[in-house]
């Protein structure tokens, strides 16, 4: 009798996934149509209604999460859950935030609904590599902050005297110090004097080692994580033979 209960539980479980997977593309759908202009007041008003329907729905869901698991509080807490709440508020409370585009990010709760084991297991190995890394990275996007910071000063006592509308202050020229260590170089702000040439080449050097850096921590820490795996396999197999 209880396996008959944790299936049928399962199994409802499963179709509230999937009319949610449902509501989550067709409020992104409709939310992305919203946001084109000159769209007629009928259509507006269909969205406006549409969107009172999915919120309702993503309520219901909500508490019912709530309300089913086990550990309430863990839900809660868990990302999916902030994320949850943090579409529904908004919306609830008649806040001019619009958090609705937030909810596609549960799209990827269709991994589990399709039991794609694999893609499953690579977003775990995922995170564990993140955590791997987690001490190096965040050294490393602090470094970047600070390097940020002096990039803007150098410039700023470059070129101020020079263009004293574009970089009125170091505060103004972090835009310049983020666009060019990061090597997009947007072109809207650029050095005009010698010595501003000069420090601009000097920073996109630097910018290209910053922008392998994470590259290469996410990737040796995913290597790690595939290895420990593949040693805890094999002694798991040595263990059964």
């Amino acid at each position: 009798m209880r396996k008959k209960w944790i299936q049928s539980r399962s199994q409802a479980s499963q179709a509230l996934e999937g009319i949610a997977l449902f509501f989550i593309l067709y409020s992104i759908i409709t939310y992305t149509i919203e946001t084109l202009p000159g769209l007629p007041s009928g259509a507006r008003l269909f969205l406006r209604y549409s969107e009172i329907v999915v919120s309702i729905f993503f309520a219901v869901e909500y508490i019912i999460r709530i309300v089913s698991c086990p550990k309430p509080l863990q839900y809660i807490t868990s990302f999916y859950g902030i994320v949850d709440v943090v579409a529904i508020v908004p919306f609830v409370l008649g806040t001019g935030v619009d958090a609705r585009a937030l909810r596609i990010v549960r799209i990827f709760r269709v991994f589990r609904l399709l039991k794609l084991v694999r893609y499953n297991s690579a977003i775990k190995r995922f995170g564990k590599a993140m955590e791997l890394a987690k001490e190096e990275l965040v050294l490393f996007f602090v470094a970047a902050i600070v390097l940020v910071y002096l990039a803007a000063l150098g410039i700023y006592h470059f070129e101020h005297d020079a263009q004293p509308d574009k970089f009125q202050s170091v505060i103004h020229s972090m835009w310049w110090a983020v666009v060019t260590l990061t090597t997009v170089g947007y072109g809207d702000v650029f050095p005009v004097t010698a010595g501003g040439k000069l420090f601009t080449a000097l920073m996109l050097s630097v910018g290209l080692g910053i922008v392998a850096v994470p590259t290469g921590l996410i990737s040796s820490a995913l290597t790690r994580v595939r290895q420990i795996e593949e040693r805890s396999t094999k002694e798991k197999e040595s263990i059964e033979v």
